[in-house]
């Protein structure tokens, strides 16, 4: 970790990327519009819409309309990107979600912000640890975790491209600029920063920075743990997932989420199929949040890269003895 600490590593949230990116986009797209449930100044949205005050509607708090408003307006041949907080998106708008986007497979852009724990002290209420879920189940629905705010700017240019159902999770918090100045985003593919030998870390969101700095200090250990990328959940990019398994016949996955039917539920579903290799998760287990400030909140649920390091040595001990 020399380098690392020698530098200063710029941080930004998502968020605020989001924010950044959609009213760069509004300027040269007219057909967007924009939708938020009276949280405009927390999703960033509020910058779109003080551009473009005919393009923007606030629905209030009514998450359910906002979602079958934005199915209407897709309708109309206008590309509606919806935004409030994940909790509320995911879960109060669930039915609305399924019925009237997903089904019908209309062309919405669901860019839902305050994902995960690191929400901090608004407390389980508001933290999202099973948004992932809900919406992977969903038939035609793209998601997308973005890493850092390089990724997310890339992620909406090319999904406000792509057609279809589209969920996109951010964070609350300010994360390290991890992703490469020239990074080109495609959907249902992960970016490689290094396959290991002897274990690979699939992450999303904001464990891949961990993910990253626990593989700094293992190699220092003498183990080859790679990185990978993982920030499109659905549809997964099968083809790095087995390829790396293969290489290091162990894997571990992160992510701020519940261990069930997210990163690490996709990653599990491929390798029991096709290349069965032993597998550690890292992530909420099966449990609520609670309030406390987002650092202490990571270390409280196993959420740092000295959880992720234990995980490795227990997946590299799982492979030595074929356990």
């Amino acid at each position: 970790m020399d380098k690392a600490e020698t530098k200063i590593v710029k941080a930004k949230a998502t968020r605020v990327a989001y924010g950044e990116t959609l009213l760069e986009l509004g300027k040269r797209r007219p057909d967007i519009v924009v939708l938020d449930a009276d949280l405009s100044g927390s999703t960033n949205t509020g910058k779109f819409g003080k551009a473009f005050p005919e393009r923007f509607f606030n629905i209030g708090i009514s998450e359910q309309d906002m979602m079958g408003t934005a199915a209407g307006l897709s309708l109309t041949g206008k590309l509606p990107f919806a935004s409030t907080f994940a909790i509320f998106a995911t879960g109060r708008a669930w039915e609305q979600i399924r019925q009237t986007i997903c089904y019908s497979n209309l062309n919405v852009k669901i860019v839902a912000t305050h994902g995960g724990i690191t929400v901090g002290e608004d407390g389980a209420s508001h933290q999202a640890i099973e948004d992932l879920a809900l919406m992977r189940v969903l038939p035609n629905m793209t998601i997308i975790v973005p890493a850092d705010a390089i990724e997310t700017e890339r992620v909406i240019e090319v999904i406000a491209e792509e057609y279809g159902p589209t969920y996109v999770r951010l964070g609350r918090v300010k994360v390290p600029v991890i992703m490469p100045e020239d990074y080109r985003f495609k959907t249902g593919k992960a970016y490689i920063f290094h396959i290991g030998k002897d274990v690979n870390i699939v992450a999303c969101g904001i464990m891949v920075d961990k993910a990253l700095r626990a593989s700094e200090i293992l190699k220092g250990e003498g183990l080859d743990a790679g990185v990978i990328n993982m920030s499109t959940i659905k549809p997964v990019d099968e083809e790095a997932i087995i390829s790396a398994a293969k290489i290091s016949r162990a894997m571990v996955t992160a992510e701020e989420h519940s261990i069930i039917g997210g990163l690490g539920g996709a990653v599990s579903e491929v390798l029991s199929e096709k290349y069965p290799v032993p597998v550690r998760k890292i992530g909420i287990r099966d449990c609520f949040g609670c309030s406390g400030d987002p650092e202490g909140l990571l270390k409280l649920y196993g959420l740092t890269e000295e959880d992720i390091i234990r995980a490795v040595k227990e997946a590299v001990r799982m492979k030595n003895f074929n356990i």
